[in-house]
């Protein structure tokens, strides 16, 4: 069988309104670009009837593949499920929810056909809420001062790879999985495209306020050991000034003859000590509780049953997401 020149992956999750009008829209895409495909929607273990919707277009169309996953990992981890499945020499990722817009695919190979390997869209006018655009470009500038890195508050999940890109991605086996993180670290040639952002086509986003800080805490951690170098040098600053206060208080004792009163300044220094103390353990724990995480090598994903492609059939039976 030959290889599809493109393989779209999308993770689903509460987005059953969404997968005939994203089906219908690809379909019509790729019909312009006279190009072979195939979809791969992933069912990140999704309450609503997602895999009946995939199911039920599979039988109607060959190039549909669908993986359903035991219970709901995460995008990120649908995302790698997808990304091990792909068999096209083009990959091509986008949220299921057509906030990535379909028709922006041939902008995005147009820019890979001057020779990137990589080409990242880049959401112009963003559709969310104003909290959460500004959440974003704060998190963005805290995660980039931290890590040394330069990630963009513009650019998600929506990009278009090289074969060999999804390869060297899909080997990334970290608890904390993130798409743009770790097209940042294979270091291929790329390209950012900018993007019309739609608004979502219905549902409502998955992600809370509280979900999206346990996201985001876990990949600063991942990403970044400054936060142990930062406090380091916070104890050393401190130890330093302790010692000049401690030269200032014997000078007045000696020439002044002066013993300095302030029992409620001790106590306010010993509780914001006392503090940092509980502050620098937790950083600590984070990194520990990581570290924990990652020794167990217990699988990334575990994907109850299949569609294969061309007959349309389910495969029943557990597999894995390997732990390299």
């Amino acid at each position: 069988m030959t290889a599809p020149q493109f393989t779209v992956v999308t993770p689903c999750y509460r987005t059953a309104a969404c997968i005939p009008e994203l089906y219908r829209r690809l379909v019509s895409v790729f019909a312009q670009l006279e190009a072979s495909f195939e979809l791969i929607f992933v069912d990140d273990g999704s309450p609503q009837n997602d895999w009946q919707q995939i199911v039920t277009l599979a039988h109607t169309d060959a190039r549909i593949r669908g993986l359903q996953l035991s219970r709901n990992y995460g995008q990120h981890f649908a995302i790698q499920a997808g990304l091990r499945h792909a068999t096209g020499d083009w990959v091509i990722v986008m949220d299921c929810d057509l906030q990535d817009p379909p028709e922006a695919i041939p902008d995005l190979f147009r820019a890979a056909a001057q020779g990137a390997d990589l080409v990242q869209a880049r959401r112009s006018l963003r559709q969310d809420t104003w909290l959460r655009r500004t959440a974003s470009r704060w998190y963005c500038r805290v995660f980039n001062f931290l890590s040394e890195r330069s990630m963009d508050s513009g650019v998600a999940n929506f990009c278009l790879m090289k074969r060999d890109v999804a390869a060297a991605v899909s080997l990334f086996c970290e608890r904390n999985q993130n798409l743009p993180m770790f097209l940042e670290l294979v270091g291929f040639q790329k390209q950012v495209v900018d993007v019309p952002h739609s608004s979502r086509f219905a549902g409502h986003s998955a992600y809370s306020l509280a979900r999206l800080y346990r996201l985001g805490l876990g990949v600063m951690v991942a990403h970044s050991n400054r936060p142990l170098r930062l406090s380091i040098q916070f104890g050393l600053l401190l130890s330093a000034g302790s010692v000049l206060f401690g030269l200032f208080t014997l000078g007045r004792y000696f020439w002044l003859s002066s013993v300095p009163e302030g029992w409620t300044t001790l106590a306010l220094l010993l509780c914001f000590l006392g503090g940092l103390g509980f502050a620098n353990l937790g950083i600590i724990g984070l990194y520990l509780g990581m570290v924990f995480e990652e020794v167990k090598r217990r699988p990334l994903y575990v994907v109850r049953q299949t569609l294969r492609p061309g007959d349309s059939q389910l495969a029943h039976g557990i597999s894995a997401g390997d732990m390299l």
